[in-house]
């Protein structure tokens, strides 16, 4: 049986932190993002240091220290359009922390904002459930484990 094919995506990757660069190629983070994704896509995904992450989580969340993504969503339909915007150290340590990859933090991280950006949210119990099965069955299909065991 014939996989069904991706949607469309117009992708920016923008490294102002570029530690990760060798790990984060265009077209391992275009697979990613157009997994997540269930419609058209223009999405811009950087990787930024400490201080960027602070100061965008700071400046539009009211919370400040840095965290791993944050996702602005402008458009839902009929294409997704958004940033999503990971911070590097935060990323590695969690990785670190949680004893996965690098790269498997990075792609679910990258689905979790995905999902974000398609209206997905965690505010609840249920919500958050139905999010991580939506993160998990994407993950399956790029071949990464459930990245909820890990914690």
């Amino acid at each position: 049986m014939k996989r069904p094919a991706s949607p469309p995506l117009q992708l920016s990757l923008q490294f102002a932190d570029t530690r990760h660069r060798a790990l984060l190629p265009r077209h391992r983070v275009a697979r990613w993002v157009r997994t997540a994704l269930a419609a058209p896509g223009q999405i811009t995904v950087r990787i930024v240091d400490t201080d960027e992450g602070r100061a965008l989580n700071r400046d539009y969340r009211g919370k400040d220290y840095a965290t791993n993504v944050l996702t602005f969503d402008y458009e839902h339909a009929p294409v997704v359009v958004a940033d999503l915007i990971l911070c590097a150290p935060v990323v590695a340590q969690e990785a670190l922390d949680q004893g996965i990859s690098l790269e498997a933090h990075y792609a679910h991280l990258l689905v979790h904002g995905c999902l974000h950006a398609q209206g997905w949210a965690h505010e609840d119990d249920a919500e958050a459930q139905h999010m991580e099965a939506r993160e998990t069955a994407i993950l399956h299909t790029l071949g990464w484990p459930d990245p909820n065991t890990a914690r």
